[in-house]
């Protein structure tokens, strides 16, 4: 993450099909992957009485179908960090690009708080506001590096950096500030009479963005030396993991362990920390996911449709939510199952009685009929940013 371009100036950046389709394949895909954690909580979480990451209680499949959902947002934040960059890239001053960053992520978290609460619970019941989640990090991530941007590259580098790094070293502060809640600890918090989930603790989302921000000038690089440090990066990133979990010492606050087979053993060492997210968590992520946007913009891979999606990822994610909880109704319609504890709010919403939700087969069954739905909605947006450049547009 510390290999930066030489230059600070603004370049024009390359509009090379194979670059900007590999960023967009790459959301795209992990937009597609976040949309079966969704579809789970609504359609079989009610069903699941425990975290399907206890190694004590879940099953291979049930820990899979939820881990393999961890790479969806660090790699949203840490993309929205270079597509930052390449907005200046394309000639935006750094006071543009700073007013701009400001603006959607106050927008960002409207729609966090506001506009995704009625689409995820389906009412408008304010004394619960939550889960705050990545569209509250991003927003948030947004606001700050509306002001890390006046700050030379390197100097945001090594905040970024430096932020993924060691703040695991304050895991053992137990305050329980609503400031410090906010920043490092994912809890609920009291704000003007509502009771307030913070899935999303700030820190170190700040430092993701920021990281991101900075790797995004490597885009004012020749393709082939570009490459090479996506790749050599993610890599290193993907090596660190391995050293820093086998020694069990930092980077995680929960340890693995040996367990009763082998399997489950390596469940316990990729069993990392997402609430905050580790330093471990972000290495096990962001390693893997520049080797595969190395690999895809190698091999010049193109796949339409989840081009489309990454083209488009707040119209997908907004829409996904409405999608992943009518389908949740539509499912217990069908089945012949009560549905009103659908449309209630947590913690009421996964205290229900027993009997609730469906097996894992019928959430990958809704989640493909969620992405077959998405699809063309997702088209016909990308339709329209590519055809008209209203100013609003970009925050969509």
């Amino acid at each position: 993450m510390a290999t930066v371009a030489p230059a600070y100036a603004p370049r024009a950046v390359a509009t090379g099909r194979s670059r900007l389709d590999s960023i967009d394949l790459l959301r795209g895909i992990v937009m597609v992957v976040m949309v079966i954690d969704h579809t789970r909580d609504f359609v079989h979480g009610p069903a699941l009485r425990y975290d399907p990451t206890d190694l004590a209680r879940t099953s291979a499949a049930i820990f899979m179908t939820r881990w393999i959902t961890h790479f969806c947002a660090p790699v949203f934040v840490f993309l929205a960090g270079v597509g930052a960059y390449l907005q200046r890239m394309r000639g935006k001053t750094t006071g543009e690009l700073s007013t701009f960053l400001l603006t959607r992520g106050l927008w960002l978290l409207f729609v966090e708080v506001v506009v995704l609460h009625a689409l995820i619970w389906f009412n408008l019941d304010f004394s619960f506001i939550g889960p705050l989640q990545v569209i509250w990090a991003i927003g948030w991530s947004m606001i700050a590096l509306a002001a890390l941007v006046y700050l030379p590259l390197p100097a945001i580098a090594a905040i970024g950096i430096g932020m993924i790094a060691f703040h695991n070293m304050l895991d053992g502060v137990t305050s329980q500030a609503p400031l410090w809640l906010v920043l490092h600890r994912a809890a609920f918090v009291m704000a003007g009479g509502s009771l307030v989930w913070v899935q999303y603790p700030l820190v170190p989302w700040i430092g993701v963005m920021a990281a991101g921000y900075a790797f995004g000038s490597v885009y004012t690089l020749d393709t082939d030396r570009r490459v090479r440090i996506v790749l050599r990066t993610g890599l290193a990133l993907s090596a660190a993991f391995i050293v820093i979990r086998a020694s069990n010492v930092y980077g995680d606050p929960s340890r693995w362990s040996i367990q009763s087979t082998p399997l489950f053993t390596a469940f316990s060492f990729i069993n990392t920390t997402k609430y905050p997210p580790s330093l471990l968590y972000l290495l096990m992520t962001l390693g893997p996911a520049l080797i595969a946007l190395a690999w895809f913009e190698a091999r010049s891979i193109s796949f339409g449709p989840l081009v489309t999606f990454g083209r488009v990822p707040l119209f997908f994610y907004l829409w996904q939510w409405v999608l992943a909880h009518t389908a949740a109704i539509l499912a217990n319609i069908v089945a012949g199952k009560p549905f009103a504890y659908l449309l209630l709010m947590p913690p009421a919403f996964f205290n229900v009685p027993w009997g609730t939700g469906f097996h894992l087969w019928t959430v990958y069954l809704c989640w493909a009929c969620i992405i077959a739905v998405e699809y063309p909605l997702c088209v016909w947006f990308a339709g329209v940013k590519r055809r008209r450049r209203d100013w609003w547009l970009s925050y969509l």
